[in-house]
This record gives C-alpha cells, structure tokens and sequence, in this order.
C-alpha cells in the first residue's frame, strides 16, 4: 500500500467528521446561549443595570470579531485538527471560570478575551474543515452542522435556566464549560486533516499573516457575490445578536413574567425547532438548484427567507398573545434557515479555495463587529423606549437586507461563478 492510500485509509468517514463537528457546534453556541438566558440573574446578582448586561455581549461579539480573521488566515496555514480542537478546550475553561466572576470587569475579561477569543478561531474553520471531506454533499453537509445551531440554542436556554433556578447562575456555566473539555479530547483522538498541510504551508513559501488578512478582505471586496452575502451576513447577526441577547428577558419581564427556564425554553424552542426542518429542506433545495445550473436562486432563497421572517420579528415584539408570539418565533425561524443554508456555499462557490478560511473569516469579522453593537443599542432603547421599538428596527433591516441578496445574486452571482472557473483553469 502507499503513503497516500495508507494516510486515507486512517481518515475518519466524511460523516464521522460531520458528527465531530456537530458536537463542537452544539456545545459551541450552547455556549453562548447560557449567558443570554441566565442574564437577568446575573445583573441582578452582581448589582448590574441593562446597558451593563448589554456591554458584556457587545464586548463579546467585538472581540470575536477582531479576531475571527487570524483565525481563518492561521486556518488556511495550519492544520485546522488542532484549531478546533484546541479553541473548544479554551473556551469550554474559559466558560467553567465565568462561573466565579464577581462584577462587570471580570465578566467582560471572560466573556469577551477568554471565550470570544477561543470562539473566534473556529468559525471560520469548521466549514472549511468539513468542506475537505464534501464535495457534491457540501451544501446537505454544512445544512446538518446547521442544526447544531438550533439545537444547542434550544437544549442550552432550558438547561441552563432549570440549573440557575435550582443552583444559581454560576453552575450554568460551569457544566457546560465541563461539557465541552469533554468533547475537545474527543476531537483530539477522532479528527484528522484531510489535506496537507505542510504542503499548501511550503507552497505559500514567504507570505505572511499580514499579507494574508489584506488577501482576505480583497478577495471578499473585489467579488461582487461575496460582498453581497457579507452585508447580508452581517444584518443577519445583527438582527439575531439582539434577538437572542434580549428575548429571554423579554418573556421574563411583564407582561408574560415568566421564570427563567420557561423564557430560556419558549423564546428559543420555536423558532430553532422549525429552523431545524427549514435548514434541511433549504440544505437538499440549495444542491439541488447548483445541481441544475441555477446557482442565483441560492441568493434569492435567503433574502426571501429574510423579507418572510421581518414581519415575525415585528409581532414578536409587540404582540400581548403568548400563542402570537410562538407563531412568529416558528415562522422566523424556519424562514431564516434558508439564508443559513447558504451562506458558506454562495462564499465558496466564488472564492477561491486556498481562501476558504481567511474569507470566512472576513466575512465572520464584519458580521460580528456589526452584531456587537446590537445587544448594547437594544439595551439602551429598552431603557428608554422598550424593547418592542428594538424589535421594530430589527425587522427593518431585515428587509433591506432581503431586497438586497436577490438584487445581488440575479447580478453578480452566476459571472463571478464564471470568473472564477476561468482562473482555475
């Protein structure tokens, strides 16, 4: 047997690959659900006002922005095995220690440094991890990772409110920061490359991380295409940063005053449960239409996901009916899994693959560095005017950004395809 038939053969299954990454991802935004449901106890706790629990989140989310783009440029350099693996056993502790913080600087230090920083280097390397081991599966692969999303958001606000209920908000933190030490020596034993990385690293022969980071944001800016999908990414989380961080305490306070783990629970069942169908549906819909030739009905699909999901955003924050509010969290989430379906797919169609992980990362930096800036501003207009305002100027964004996806894609998408064949060849 050769080398190369002896290194494949020691290669875990493309599927083993995508449960390993299930699990990190589960347990990745698993992570960062807890803060956001056990958030009224933690700033009632430690003596904190509104805008402060805001800061915190928008600390976080700036800081994983900052850094996302080292991650994908390291990860285009360095085996992406040992990113992962390594950033899920750093956040996971960092998570365990949020458990002892005592006030507003501490808990900025470990959410935003600590976790925010770990959280950073794998974004942008997951995907490109996976996309290794898929090729005509790609698209149903990065689907099914997908509904990690929706599961460790959902698994994660009702744990994690039934142990502050029971244990106090620290112990949230703790097990699930235990949790995932857990899954990262998993990682270590299961998961390999599948390229070579010393390889493309001696191929690079002198180029640089800063050289590398300028490549990545001008690979993204002279792509029509990827443009487009990184202002959509970005008012994506925007919208959904101020979702998520808000909407379990919205349900806590009047006039539905509900407990934590009934907020955690209600305010991310619905509409993750339905993205989870929707995201798979839109998954099989999104390799199907590339099958077919039709690559710009990927963009069409997600700023139609947006434009339905805008008007749910809307009621959710001003309607008195719990079972209103349900509905729209269902219909929102599944309209919106079909943006999430394609976000990777519509940027690797387009960019070059040597770039995967240093545009991921670009793209991840923009859209967090805009969704920072969300839990803080809702945090004020809940304050002032209350959060209903808050929900209305999400919904609002959303629909430019749905517009926009569809004009763009029927543009841009279908040439830079083209384009960038050529220069493969």
């Amino acid at each position: 047997m050769s080398q190369i038939a002896k290194k494949q053969s020691l290669l875990p299954s493309k599927w083993e690959v995508t449960a390993l990454i299930w699990v990190a991802y589960f347990l990745n935004q698993a992570d960062r659900q807890v803060f956001n449901v056990v958030l009224p106890q933690i700033r009632d706790g430690l003596g904190l006002t509104d805008s402060d629990m805001g800061l915190i989140a928008t600390a976080f989310n700036l800081f994983y922005a900052i850094l996302v783009p080292l991650g994908g440029i390291i990860g285009d350099r360095y085996s992406r095995k040992w990113i992962l693996t390594l950033c899920i056993l750093f956040w996971s502790i960092a998570t365990m220690f949020t458990g002892w913080a005592t006030g507003l600087i501490s808990l900025i230090i470990l959410r935003s440094v600590a976790t925010g920083g770990g959280e950073a280097l794998f974004g942008p390397n997951y995907n490109a991890l996976l996309s290794e081991y898929h090729t005509n599966t790609r698209s149903t692969a990065m689907s099914i990772v997908q509904t990690a999303y929706y599961i460790g958001i959902i698994a994660s606000g009702f744990l994690a409110g039934k142990i502050a209920d029971a244990w106090g908000w620290q112990y949230a933190f703790i097990v699930f920061g235990a949790i995932g030490v857990v899954h990262a020596i998993i990682m270590m034993i299961r998961l390999k490359d599948k390229r070579d990385v010393a390889a493309e690293r001696a191929a690079k022969g002198k180029s640089n991380l800063l050289r590398d980071l300028v490549e990545g944001f001008t690979v993204i800016f002279r792509t029509p295409t990827a443009a487009t999908v990184t202002i959509g990414f970005a008012g994506l989380i925007f919208v959904l940063t101020g979702y998520m961080t808000w909407m379990p305490t919205y349900l806590q306070e009047a006039p539905f005053n509900m407990t934590s783990a009934d907020a955690g629970f209600h305010s991310m069942f619905y509409t993750h449960f339905a993205a989870f169908f929707g995201v798979l549906i839109a998954g099989k819909l999104s390799d199907w239409v590339g099958a077919k030739g039709k690559p710009a009905w990927r963009t069409a699909m997600q700023g139609l996901g947006l434009l339905v999901a805008a008007p749910c955003i809307y009621y959710m924050g001003h309607s008195t009916s719990l079972a209103v509010v349900f509905g729209a969290l269902a219909i929102f989430g599944f309209a919106r899994a079909f943006f999430d379906a394609n976000t990777y797919v519509v940027l690797y169609d387009v960019i070059p693959a040597k770039f995967h992980s240093s545009s991921s990362g670009v793209m991840i930096m923009i859209g967090f560095g805009t969704g920072a800036l969300a839990p803080y501003i809702l945090g004020i207009i809940k304050e002032s005017s209350g959060l209903s305002l808050g929900f209305t100027i999400l919904a609002a964004i959303w629909v430019v950004c749905g517009l926009l996806m569809i004009a763009g894609g029927k543009l841009f998408y279908q040439r830079d395809i083209l384009k960038l064949q050529q220069n493969e060849k």
